[in-house]
């Protein structure tokens, strides 16, 4: 389903990007590890330079984008956990009042802007660590619930699309005479045709968790030092760039565009290919 040349360059950076997240922290071993000179420029001994504490900058960045893929990733799971049976329940009830109820709470977060919604979250209860009845939430952890929360109501409208063109065609009036249980239809029929759309959007959206993860993390409220993020590191960076260390914020900067640049234009492409078909 990938085709044209923007689509390719799209996957080849996605791979690199995965490469660093997944073998990056393999070979770089400790990110909070003090192994040179503070802001020491990229040699041979830190390929990427190092930060104002000495830290190896390669380390950082590659534990920073192994912590970005596992926050899209999760928070793009969870919403479409709860976001895909939510459509897919209001598309089958149609213009019914439970149908109107699971929209306008759609609706309802939909219009809370993320950001006002993440920093008031993230300011009530505190950047560290949240005990909430027998819980402990992470930081990370939290900005994976606000994330998911913030994504459902995108989901859960595509998927009722979906299945509200799927309930119409013939062959589920078809299931429906023949005595077919309701139950079968929808997990073993409209579920396959309803889910390529939805996984589409998904694959989309995580790349705008990964950029919003980084952003929130940038402005302090997302996660905290020393664990690693693309975010956090291009903060710290900002302050040393007078003193000419360049590499400090633009290494993971560019890594973040990579990233948000080679999932989005995978996406365009396979959202393209699916509209076609």
């Amino acid at each position: 389903m990938i085709e044209g040349p923007l689509a390719w360059i799209g996957a080849g950076l996605v791979l690199l990007f995965l490469a660093l997240a997944l073998l990056g922290p393999l070979i770089t071993g400790d990110a909070a590890a003090r192994t040179g000179l503070p802001l020491e420029p990229p040699s041979g001994a830190h390929p990427l330079g190092t930060d104002h504490l000495g830290r190896d900058l390669f380390a950082r960045v590659a534990s920073g984008a192994a912590l970005s893929t596992s926050v899209g990733l999760s928070s793009v799971g969870i919403g479409l956990l709860l976001a895909v049976p939510a459509g897919i329940f209001a598309g089958l009830r149609g213009a019914s009042w439970t149908d109107e109820a699971v929209m306008r709470v759609m609706d309802l977060l939909q219009a809370l802007p993320f950001f006002i919604f993440a920093l008031f979250v993230m300011g009530l209860l505190g950047t560290g660590e949240s005990d909430i009845g027998p819980l402990t939430l992470s930081p990370a952890t939290k900005v994976v619930l606000l994330l998911a929360i913030s994504f459902l109501p995108y989901f859960a409208r595509v998927a009722r699309s979906a299945t509200l063109v799927e309930a119409q065609q013939e062959y589920v009036d078809a299931l429906r005479v023949v005595g077919v249980p309701r139950w079968r239809i929808v997990f073993v029929e409209l579920l396959p045709n309803v889910l390529p759309p939805v996984l589409v959007q998904g694959f989309l959206w995580i790349g705008i968790a990964i950029f919003a993860e980084a952003a929130l993390s940038f402005l302090g409220m997302g996660i905290q030092p020393p664990a690693a993020s693309l975010g956090s590191i291009i903060g710290e960076g900002t302050s040393y760039m007078l003193y000419g260390a360049w590499w400090y914020p633009v290494i993971p900067g560019v890594v973040l565009l990579v990233a948000t640049l080679g999932l989005n234009l995978v996406g365009d492409s396979i959202s393209h290919a699916l509209g076609r078909r």
